[in-house]
């Protein structure tokens, strides 16, 4: 698997990069921050139309074909910045780089799949989690190694995505796998069985979005410099990083929902914090830190207690429709923040991400007022999801066991088999299964 987390380390890097040279470029070339708003926006767009479409492609070409095409295709868009300085080109550039990553994400989340087992799934998706945060994190700190305002770290960043190619290309072990996007779960029937999840996923996305997209934007309306803008993107990158385990531990012990209202009040109080620290503050990058570390958390307790909540041949396509919410809140929490921002203050930055953290906290007081909780041996343990995977990076919690037979430095003769539940989840599906016997046959409006 190294090859697929060092290719996909280069992209993350690359990533990273390009996303915050525009953030901080877009001041210097006189654009509005509503205008930075609605491009650094282009890459989520770019990033929700792209899975059906890649699936199509891969199917008709190849996954190695199609993954040095959207390779390509995302290391061209970055270098078109640096030629045409137009606030169009630019929102054109970041929807064909957010449609070409979510489809290079397919491609090398797809191959995990198929190269992992029962017994190291946990580990793949949590190596994956840290090479996707890390190198995030790592992108955004290089723009301190060359002027922002010249065409040298848009180079930089080509090169970086450009890159990943060659650990992936040249990995001969690796047999491209089939790949199918899941069932879709209406989301209506999702707000029936479990809001808290559709809630939770919408919120902490458009946080993530305000994070992702505008916190380089932030950063430059304030006057901070170059190398401390650097520390600011970076550090909450490590929150989310280094939260991940001790929330997690916490909600494996406690009940999920509590956590995820406790970390929603806390992701909300940090936000109200930055509202008030100076901006050139030591303090403002632990308030970063703080918001990274609740943040990226709060999404996988919200995926965790939705699967918790589903039947277990839903799961996959109930991921499907959690990462099309998340997507969609990333898509609109930078398209309300910017105008805002613009209007009113640079503050507005964490007034908004307090505000969607916020609504988590009312809705989750509301449901744990007046309705049951999830019977606790029905929960299953923490995932550890990264923030902007696809849905395919689900089926490595998901999929059934596989059956491998190695020769070589090959695996052959796969196949899956009937997957290996254990007891918590088979009975969870016969709870599911026969509605007399959970709480919402009696009339209540439990989250079934």
């Amino acid at each position: 698997m190294w090859p697929l987390f060092l290719g996909l380390a280069l992209l993350m890097i690359g990533n990273g990069l390009n996303g915050a040279v525009i953030g901080v470029r877009s001041s210097s070339e006189g654009f509005t921050l509503v205008v930075t708003g609605v491009i650094m926006a282009g890459y989520f767009a770019g990033f929700l139309l792209a899975p059906t479409l890649v699936v199509r492609m891969i199917s008709s070409v190849g996954h190695i074909r199609v993954f040095a095409g959207l390779a390509s295709t995302a290391s061209t868009a970055v270098l078109i910045h640096s030629i045409s300085v137009t606030a169009p080109t630019w929102v054109l550039m970041r929807f064909i780089f957010g449609f070409c990553f979510a489809g290079l994400y397919i491609v090398i989340e797809s191959w995990l799949n198929e190269l992992s087992t029962p017994q190291n799934r946990g580990r793949t998706l949590a190596i994956y989690m840290i090479v996707s945060m890390t190198g995030l994190g790592i992108g955004q700190a290089l723009i301190t190694v060359a002027d922002p305002n010249t065409f040298r770290l848009f180079v930089l960043s080509s090169v970086l995505v450009s890159m990943a190619l060659v650990p992936v290309t040249l990995a001969g072990n690796i047999s491209a796998p089939e790949v199918r996007l899941p069932e879709k779960a209406p989301i209506r029937e999702l707000l029936r069985i479990v809001p808290t999840g559709v809630v939770g996923a919408f919120m902490s996305g458009a946080a993530t979005g305000v994070v992702f997209a505008l916190s380089a934007v932030y950063a430059t309306s304030v006057g901070l410099s170059i190398d401390r803008t650097a520390l600011f993107l970076l550090v909450p990158m490590i929150g989310g990083v280094v939260m991940q385990w001790p929330v997690g531990k916490l909600s494996d012990r406690l009940r999920r929902r509590t956590v995820i209202f406790a970390v929603a009040v806390v992701a909300s109080a940090v936000c109200a914090a930055g509202i008030v620290v100076p901006s050139d503050s030591a303090l403002m990058l632990l308030v970063m830190f703080g918001v990274g570390g609740a943040l990226f958390p709060l999404y996988s307790l919200v995926v965790s207690y939705t699967l918790d909540w589903t039947a277990v041949e839903k799961t996959v396509g109930t991921s499907g429709t959690l990462v099309r919410l998340n997507g969609a809140g990333a898509l609109v929490g930078p398209l309300v923040t910017a105008p805002l921002m613009s209007w009113l203050s640079p503050t507005m930055f964490f007034w908004t991400m307090g505000a969607f953290f916020s609504v988590i906290v009312a809705f989750i007081s509301y449901r744990l007022l007046f309705s049951d909780p999830l019977p606790e041996e029905r929960e299953s343990p923490y995932v550890p999801f990264p923030a902007r995977a696809t849905s395919v990076a689900f089926r490595l919690v998901t999929t059934p066991a596989r059956v491998s037979k190695r020769v070589g430095k090959n695996i052959v003769g796969r196949r899956h088999e009937h997957r290996t539940a254990d007891d918590r989840f088979e009975r969870r599906t016969a709870e599911l299964r026969h509605p007399s016997n959970s709480e919402m046959a009696n009339g209540t409006d439990e989250e079934e």
